[in-house]
């Protein structure tokens, strides 16, 4: 073999290695590092060096026997160079005399859970939560998290520039709160992690296929949450709802098209993903601590429930969200509602509902292509025809654009 193919080769193989090890392990020793360094700035860049450094040398040395520790020591190595050169070498030596002592933790919770909280403090701004959360806990680079977030890569790294001061200055604690606050706090990082999964889903200028990587990241850190947590019903009933939109994954984009619910081959949704989330929703129910996690989940487990889309059980789902509506009263649970009022109490009545919305949700295409359903429903196509355009101007996404094309082309009026 050509010597120089087969060094491309090697470096291809370690680079892959690399990618999959950066995404188990870096939100880890992150985690690790914050713990015992008390700066989450010093914790991020340490790893993004050691992450550098592997590149360069499992490119020539080959992958090490046990590469998660590789990072670490790296890591671990970098953070003392850089406490050298800041001329704090003496007051934190201490932390870093025992490799071991970075991954000390309670064995009762996952390090990267204090890490999460930290992230998703209510200090810091929505926005900036999400690009912590995948900058320090996922290991994304900046580039990655603007390409999910459809924000330009100098505006992610002043957010999280601005969210690590924001920790240092006002001393927000890397811990996991207790009692009270700990449930506040958790249905911040819950709706963080249900952000990103959204997050990889109709991306701009894109098809219909969601960015895996992204996604599963999103059901890993909901699972480490719950795992790290097993009383919290909520976060099991975070893990069921994502778990249930996942199995529907190989039905709802085909050949780069967006498939509708109703319209889904329900032989491709995965039966062992169903399976799993009906655990999880079912473990959150038997914590008696009922939730809006839980209550989207049930939701989502009604229509996997039904053999078909004419068979769903709209009346449950109706009941549901109105139970929904005592946790989560936001536009976006409305909205969804008024599918189910269409369904159970007509076209009337979900009118209503879009309206009592309108002024919240005008500039989001979604509210418009359902009221254009609803109309088309009512027999009033030339507004449907109207919403449905307005629908197309607001979507960027080119999926969503060819689905409202052909139902555009499709409008009577359009015959």
């Amino acid at each position: 073999m050509d010597p120089d193919a087969a060094a491309a080769g090697a470096a291809a193989a370690s680079d892959v290695v690399l990618a999959r090890i950066v995404r188990e392990e870096s939100g880890r020793i992150v985690a690790a590092l914050t713990a015992s360094l008390r700066n989450l700035d010093l914790a991020e860049e340490s790893v993004a060096e050691a992450v550098v450094e592997a590149l360069r040398e499992w490119r020539v040395r080959g992958i090490p026997p046990r590469p998660g520790a590789w990072l670490m020591q790296a890591a671990r190595h970098n953070a003392l160079d850089r406490l050298r050169r800041e001329q704090r070498f003496r007051e934190r030596m201490p932390l870093l005399v025992e490799p071991d002592a970075l991954v000390e933790t309670d064995a009762e919770v996952d390090e990267r859970l204090p890490l999460l909280f930290g992230c998703c403090h209510p200090a810091l701004s929505p926005d900036a939560q999400l690009a912590l959360t995948l900058r320090a806990v996922c290991g994304l680079t900046t580039e990655q998290i603007a390409r999910a977030t459809l924000t330009a890569p100098t505006t992610v790294g002043q957010r999280i520039s601005r969210a690590k001061r924001k920790i240092g200055a006002a001393g927000i604690p890397i811990r996991v709160p207790e009692g009270a606050q700990r449930r506040e706090r958790l249905d911040i990082v819950l709706t963080v992690v249900s952000t990103m999964y959204s997050e990889a889903h109709l991306l701009a200028g894109a098809d219909a296929a969601a960015d895996r990587d992204l996604a599963d990241d999103a059901v890993w850190l909901a699972s480490v949450v719950a795992d790290a947590l097993p009383k919290e019903a909520e976060a099991h009933g975070l893990v069921a709802l994502l778990l249930f939109h996942r199995a529907r994954e190989g039905a709802r984009a085909v050949d780069g098209d967006l498939v509708l619910l109703a319209d889904q081959d329900r032989a491709k949704w995965d039966a062992g993903l169903l399976a799993g989330a009906r655990a999880a929703l079912l473990r959150a129910a038997m914590l008696r601590s009922p939730g809006r996690w839980q209550l989207h989940a049930a939701i989502a487990a009604c229509h996997a429930d039904a053999p078909t889309a004419a068979e769903t059980d709209w009346l449950q789902v109706l009941t549901l969200y109105d139970m929904l509506l005592a946790y989560d009263r936001s536009p976006i649970a409305r909205l969804n509602r008024s599918v189910a009022l269409l369904r159970v109490e007509g076209p009337d009545a979900a009118l209503a509902e879009l309206d009592a919305i309108a002024s919240e949700l005008a500039g989001f295409h979604l509210w418009h292509a359902v009221r254009a359903a609803v109309l088309r429903e009512a027999g009033r196509p030339d507004e449907a025809m109207a919403e449905d355009v307005r629908a197309l101007e607001l979507t960027a996404n080119e999926a969503e654009r060819r689905l409202l094309r052909a139902r555009l082309s499709g409008s009577p009026s359009q015959e």
